[in-house]
């Protein structure tokens, strides 16, 4: 039985556990959850956290604001180490620029919209309680 362990091309890896074991989601039950929320596609299609994973396969997994689409290179069943765990995988070029030119777009509007310095005084609470009304 350990000989089949050992061997990463005969294993079976649940898509949860891969995910936990990637370390994309810190425990296996959140990894789960977020499969049958909908936030893991599977070769572009809603998967369920049983689903056999295979390398070479292609997933896109939202988390936040980002779109991570990576293609399956290796499979565990353990978590690793961060190192051992981003060589299970492989972020495409085109994901990894859509998350930067996302991130610029964010970091952009924080110009556009200013928080306050402070809570509004009984004037401009007037004048935000007459706009919200129209």
């Amino acid at each position: 039985m350990s000989q089949k362990r050992s061997d990463n091309t005969s294993q079976n890896v649940r898509l949860d556990k891969w995910l936990w074991a990637a370390r994309f989601y810190k425990t296996r039950a959140l990894a789960r959850d977020m499969v049958q929320a909908g936030k893991v596609h599977y070769n572009g299609q809603r998967a369920k956290p049983g689903r056999a994973v295979e390398p070479g396969a292609m997933l896109k997994i939202t988390a936040g604001w980002d779109v991570k689409e990576v293609e399956v290179l290796g499979l565990s069943d353990k978590r690793l180490g961060a190192p051992q765990a981003q060589a299970l995988y492989q972020e495409t070029e085109e994901s990894q620029a859509q998350r930067e030119r996302n991130q610029l777009a964010r970091k952009m509007n924080t110009f556009h919209n200013p928080h306050p310095d402070g809570r509004p005084d009984k004037k401009q609470r007037r004048e935000i309680i007459k706009m919200k009304q129209r």
